[in-house]
């Protein structure tokens, strides 16, 4: 047997599911039925003996392009943005790309130093050590 929690009425829950109804359902059910009698009246329009189809042709050509418009002048906007953004940069760049050239040949100077201190004791202990090994070498016939 499972038991069952007993579901609690709470106020907000049923304001939840008025609301849910007015602001969710019921525009979605309007616009529905508004592009669909916008559809039969185009369709009546059009297609009844005098209708001009090729007029409508011309308006559902535009309505399609005004969105592909707008989005190339927004992309246009961008491209000119981006454009004007890289002169600025262009304009400016050669002087700190020059300090940066500058720092990073200091900086490979103190790696290099850097790390020829570090390697300098291994390689004179190795130095030492085959040295060590040459003398015994002399010593035994």
């Amino acid at each position: 047997m499972k038991a069952q929690i007993p579901q609690v009425e709470r106020y907000s829950y049923t304001q939840h599911r008025k609301q849910v109804m007015r602001k969710i359902i019921l525009p979605v059910v309007i616009a529905t039925l508004l592009i669909i009698g916008l559809i039969v009246l185009i369709c009546l329009a059009t297609f009844n003996a005098g209708g001009d189809v090729g007029r409508w042709a011309a308006i559902s050509t535009m309505w399609i392009l005004i969105p592909v418009m707008i989005a190339g002048i927004i992309a246009l906007a961008l491209l000119i943005g981006v454009i004007y953004l890289l002169a600025l940069a262009l304009a400016r760049l050669p002087h700190y790309t020059g300090l940066a050239q500058d720092y990073v040949y200091i900086a490979r100077g103190y790696i290099v130093r850097g790390a020829d201190a570090l390697v300098k004791p291994v390689i004179g202990l190795n130095a030492w050590l085959e040295n060590l090994k040459e003398f015994i070498g002399r010593m035994t016939p």
